[in-house]
């Protein structure tokens, strides 16, 4: 060898595509790329990078439930997101002045300001209003979640809400002190979520008789003890009613298209009869 010939530079080492500052002899079976131990995921032969798997999860058909509701691993994602809300709204109830005020429902302002008609299903009245709502939303929120798919269940969720409060606004007096009364708390919502459960648990031939004895104590519990708005809680379990009969028994071919026809036909029900009731009392 010359030794005055330059020496012939050695390839760089190779980095992860994700990590630049990593090197890694590991390459991916899929891609051929190399990826660091962060990056590797195992595969029934060698490794996949974490893009491979997402691609190939992302072009494989989804798994779905007997209702239709995409099956999907982890966590109850909606469920604890409303739950997060509903605590981090009910915080700021107690720290920030004025809050609850301007958020709460109440016949005499819907018109003005029908954002409220939603607003108030997450504010609460005390520790135990809400420690109550968000029990009962953990333990039957989940398996809607699951069942339905996350877009059937945000909907009947916010859907049951709006229309406990319009239940509320049919019954109120406009010449009366109730016109005037603010109601809260997700309770409208979560009977919403009972009714739903009811109809789908049938659909697959559980047992829902305990299901009918939770919403019976709940119902006695609307109509005798004080404080309570009742109003509000049969409108969520009608409008939970009709949402989970449709859920349930639409047929599968056309489970995705019947719901968000019923869903989006339920919103403007309970938005023309909003319109209608202010129109009569303003008459």
């Amino acid at each position: 060898m010359d030794p005055g010939a330059s020496a012939v530079p050695a390839p760089p080492a190779p980095v992860c595509p994700r990590h630049p500052d990593r090197v890694s002899y590991v390459t991916c079976q899929r891609c051929g790329r190399p990826a660091c131990p962060e990056c590797q995921r195992p595969a029934a032969v060698g490794i996949h990078c974490v893009d491979c798997v997402r691609e190939a999860a992302r072009r494989s058909p989804a798994t779905r439930t007997v209702l239709g509701g995409r099956v999907r691993d982890g966590r109850p994602v909606v469920t604890i997101t409303i739950i997060g809300l509903n605590v981090v709204s009910y915080l700021l109830q107690l720290v920030v002045p004025g809050y609850q005020d301007a958020l709460i429902f109440a016949p005499s302002v819907g018109d003005v300001e029908p954002y409220r008609f939603l607003t108030a299903a997450f504010l609460h009245a005390s520790i135990p209003h809400i420690a109550f709502n968000m029990i009962a939303l953990w333990f039957i929120g989940p398996y809607l979640e699951i069942v339905l798919g996350r877009w059937r269940y945000v909907t009947l969720y916010l859907l049951a809400a709006l229309g406990g409060d319009v239940m509320v606004l049919l019954l109120a007096d406009p010449a009366g002190a109730s016109w005037h009364i603010g109601v809260l708390g997700a309770s409208g919502a979560i009977f919403g979520l009972f009714g739903a459960v009811v109809l789908v648990a049938r659909r697959l031939g559980q047992s829902v008789r305990s299901m009918f004895v939770v919403i019976a104590l709940n119902l006695v519990m609307s109509f005798t003890l004080a404080g309570i708005s009742w109003q509000g809680h049969i409108g969520g379990l009608v409008t939970g009613l009709v949402l989970g009969t449709v859920f349930a028994y639409a047929p599968r071919s056309s489970q995705r298209q019947v719901a968000l026809v019923a869903t989006v036909a339920t919103g403007v029900a309970l938005v023309v009869i909003i319109v209608l009731r202010y129109a009569g009392v303003g008459g």
